[in-house]
């Protein structure tokens, strides 16, 4: 690996000068061509932000009209994985452990399609569990795997303002570190278990998660007291509670608006699900998870799957008599 790809980027150019210069440094990368699957709205980001910076992108999604878009703006088009064979780096954004699979394990996937050396990157939320087999398969096939999921949402994505948390092999992380530097404003390595990356995300999301519903059940205290939604969330949040979820997610259960999602109510179960299922092995009670996993479960009953998942807010309004608000 040559020494510019070891340059950091990890802060934002603030000047044009500063992004020639740093478009120069990574047109020396070792990476060209990168692919990414699954086109939803942080795989789109990921592709436009990897176009930007000039490499080679193939993109791959169920949706034509994705990949059009995607085309549009300098990508190539996959018509199927087998046209992902030439790419080095490929990042998958795919919705859960069984579209992973697919992609990555079936007859006609990553693991058969990738030549030897190159590196699957999975930044999907997905169980530490298959993320290692994923791992042991691309080892196998002489090929590198990354977990990189990310904190943040899509909004911070096109914005290069995400958190990535990244394990794998010593080599393989070595590799990508540059590219996924690109993609956030700090990555976090988490070392070669790629489990231990995944495990990392599930765990920011039960916190996001548990967030959401405290600040929905407060929000809907204050106002059944007669105290105005915003004026409460400003002094929340310009106090002792100025966290980025507190302001993000807050801002949107204060103002009631829950669409369009960032991530949706039955998205929101899947993670919770897969962290208690790892709390569960390791014997870990994690009482208040259950409880805020079984009201995501009712967003999902009451018909609000399209929702976002700070639609626990909306939740606690209604369960305090306050009307849907929506």
């Amino acid at each position: 690996m040559n020494s510019s790809a070891t340059v950091s980027t990890k802060r934002l150019p603030s000047t044009d000068a500063d992004i020639l210069r740093e478009q120069k440094v990574f047109k020396q990368s070792v990476i060209r061509r990168a692919g990414v699957i699954g086109l939803g709205h942080m795989g789109k980001a990921f592709a436009g932000n990897l176009i930007a910076d000039g490499y080679e992108v193939t993109v791959y999604d169920r949706s034509q009209a994705r990949m059009e878009l995607l085309e549009s703006a300098g990508a190539k088009v996959a018509s199927g994985l087998g046209d992902l064979a030439l790419c080095q780096v490929i990042l998958t954004s795919l919705p859960d452990d069984s579209a992973l699979a697919q992609v990555a394990l079936s007859a006609e996937g990553l693991v058969h399609v990738l030549a030897p050396g190159a590196i699957h990157i999975s930044m999907s939320t997905i169980s530490p569990n298959l993320s290692r087999r994923l791992s042991e398969q691309h080892q196998l096939a002489g090929q590198g795997y990354v977990a990189a999921p990310v904190l943040g949402n899509p909004d911070l994505a096109h914005a290069r303002k995400l958190f990535v948390v990244a394990a794998g092999a010593a080599p393989a992380l070595a590799t990508v570190s540059p590219l996924l530097e690109r993609l956030g404003q700090r990555l976090f390595p988490m070392g070669e278990d790629p489990g231990a990356a995944n495990l990392m995300k599930l765990a920011g999301n039960v916190l996001t998660a548990l967030t959401l519903e405290s600040m929905g059940e407060v929000l809907a205290l204050l106002r059944k007291g007669g105290i105005d939604v915003h004026a409460a969330f400003e002094v929340l949040t310009n106090s002792l509670f100025d966290g980025k979820v507190h302001k993000t997610y807050g801002g949107k259960i204060a103002d009631g608006r829950y669409s369009p999602p960032g991530m949706t109510a039955p998205l929101a179960v899947k993670d919770l699900r897969l962290a208690l299922a790892e709390a569960e092995r390791a014997a870990v009670p994690m009482p208040a998870t259950s409880l805020v996993h079984d009201r995501l479960v009712e967003l999902v009953a009451r018909g609000w799957a399209d929702l976002d998942w700070s639609a626990l807010g909306l939740l606690a309004a209604v369960n305090a008599g306050l009307g849907e608000g929506r």
